[in-house]
C-alpha cells in the first residue's frame, strides 16, 4: 500500500471564498500512482470545510446563500460574546459542511460526477493561509 501525502496553501480574503481544488487533486493522484484508493482532503482549522459542487456561478451564489440562512453573519452568537471575534457563523458552517472529503480512486481516476468538483471553503471573517492536506492511499498498479 502506498500513502502520498501534499500540502497546498490557499489564500482567502475577509469573505467566504470557495476554492475549486479538483485539478490540484487530480494531479496527485497521478503523482501518487495509486491505481485503487482514496483521496481524502483535510482542512485543518475551525472555520473552513471541504465539500463537492458543481462549481459554477450560479451554484456557487446558491451555496452562499443557503450558507447564509443557516449561519447568518450578523447572527446572534454566544461564541461571538465570548471571544467577541465575530466569526461564530464562520465556525459553525464549517461544522455544517465538515473539514475533510474522501474520494474513491479507481484506475487511477478520482471517481466524480461529470458536474462534481471539489471545493475548499474558508469562511472566515479575516484574510487567512489555509493548509490543505491532500492525502492519497492505496494500491498501485
Amino acid at each position: 500500500m502506498t500513502c502520498h501525502l501534499k500540502n497546498i496553501e490557499l489564500i482567502g480574503s475577509e469573505d467566504t471564498d470557495i476554492f475549486d481544488i479538483t485539478q490540484t487533486v487530480r494531479a496527485e493522484v497521478a503523482q501518487s500512482q495509486v491505481w485503487r484508493g482514496l483521496a481524502t482532503v483535510h482542512v485543518p482549522g475551525s472555520t473552513a470545510a471541504v465539500t463537492t459542487i458543481e462549481y459554477e456561478s450560479g451554484a456557487l451564489s446558491d451555496l452562499k446563500k443557503a450558507l447564509e440562512e443557516l449561519a447568518p453573519k450578523d447572527g446572534q452568537y454566544a461564541h461571538n460574546e465570548r471571544w467577541r471575534d465575530g466569526n461564530s457563523y464562520s465556525h459553525l458552517r464549517a461544522a455544517l459542511l465538515g473539514p475533510s472529503l474522501c474520494v474513491p480512486v479507481e484506475d487511477g481516476e478520482l471517481i466524480l460526477g461529470v458536474w462534481q468538483q471539489i471545493v475548499v471553503l474558508d469562511f472566515d471573517n479575516r484574510a487567512r493561509r489555509r493548509r490543505v492536506v491532500i492525502q492519497v492511499l492505496g494500491d498501485k498498479a
